[in-house]
């Protein structure tokens, strides 16, 4: 699927399975940091929203003016963090690289990179949506 050109309605129509619909006050921002800390791929990117690339999935980032009838924004706090509680863990990426890129883009280091008893290396990072992201890789 080409994601510069496909229509909203086909877009939609092709999601499967889980969906993920990250709400933030900057979506160009959220995307710059998750491109250089992460290499994802922002598709479609306006100030209102973009497609997230990583590897074969795919997630929506929205600002909060396109949740304007959605029942979700009148929960969203005005103070950060926005995302307690919700760890997006990318089990594709190298958690040592990202850690090193991370700060100078702005996240908080929650957790340094550690090799885990679950069989994973991986760090915690704090974006400043406080969403945390886990980049983890097998040990």
């Amino acid at each position: 699927m080409d994601y510069e050109t496909v229509s909203p309605k086909d877009f939609g129509a092709s999601l499967r399975g889980i969906g993920l619909n990250l709400l933030t006050r900057d979506v160009r921002r959220m995307a710059r940091q998750l491109d250089l800390v992460f290499g994802m791929r922002a598709h479609r990117l306006s100030d209102d929203f973009a497609i997230m690339a990583y590897g074969d999935q795919v997630f929506q980032l929205h600002a909060d003016g396109t949740y304007s009838q959605n029942p979700l924004l009148g929960l969203i706090p005005e103070t950060p963090p926005r995302g307690a509680g919700l760890e997006i863990r990318l089990y594709d990426t190298d958690p040592d690289k990202a850690f090193a890129l991370a700060e100078g883009q702005g996240f908080t280091i929650l957790q340094v990179p550690t090799d885990k008893p679950h069989g994973l290396r991986e760090c915690t990072l704090l974006c400043s949506d406080g969403y945390a992201w886990v980049p983890s890789r097998p040990l």
